[in-house]
């Protein structure tokens, strides 16, 4: 890659963050926001003395979304998110009722909703959006076709697939998203998921168990 990733597991279940940035033009990106990790992306901004523009979320799930708020207070980044994922987003109560009393979640306000295909341009990259729900109805990726990567959420991993037993899960969906937007990228393309190692397009269709190339 041109820019730096820097990958920044944080939060209860070690949520996969990922902080893109650019030092020549003092930008950063960074990708879903689980708690806690302002405390891991505000040394490295500081470090390579960039601006953090953008904060996109893969979907609205708990463990994504939990550091958002301290995020935004402290850098004032722009959210974009899918509507899909509106109301775990702007009334995360209703996730609440399923995790420990110690684990509290702030609205987020988001700045931009996303659309399949859409076309984003950060960081001097063309990026694209592509819905991939199954595991969260509002579950997209982000992928830059120059760079080779896609950051995909929770909708594929390393030898794995998203759970669909949440409210708004289909594996059958799940399936579909997989076999029309992930394995239809190139295959060379690297796959970062919101938990585990990075994989490849490659590598999920020719030994992923769930859903077969």
């Amino acid at each position: 890659m041109s820019l730096k990733l820097h990958v920044c597991p944080a939060g209860p279940i070690e949520t996969n963050a990922y902080l893109l940035t650019d030092a020549a033009r003092g930008e950063a990106v960074l990708i879903d926001a689980p708690g806690d990790v302002w405390a891991d992306i505000e040394p490295v901004l500081k470090r390579e003395g960039c601006a953090l523009k953008e904060l996109w979320l893969t979907h609205g799930h708990w463990d994504h979304m939990q550091g958002v708020a301290e995020v935004v207070r402290a850098t004032g980044a722009k959210v974009s998110a899918h509507p899909d994922d509106k109301v775990l987003l702007e009334t995360p109560g209703v996730m609440e009722v399923f995790l420990p009393s110690t684990i509290k979640l702030a609205p987020v306000r988001t700045d931009r909703w996303l659309a399949q295909g859409e076309r984003i341009e950060a960081l001097g990259l063309a990026w694209e959006v592509r819905h991939v729900p199954g595991h969260c109805p509002g579950s997209v990726l982000f992928w830059c076709e120059t760079e080779g990567v896609a950051f995909c959420g929770d909708a594929i991993f390393n030898g794995g697939v998203g759970r669909t037993d949440f409210p708004g899960g289909s594996m059958a969906m799940l399936e579909k998203s997989i076999r029309g937007q992930i394995y239809t990228l190139p295959a060379d393309t690297r796959l970062y998921p919101g938990h585990g190692d990075a994989t490849t397009v490659a590598a999920e269709r020719a030994g992923n168990p769930f859903v077969r190339g």
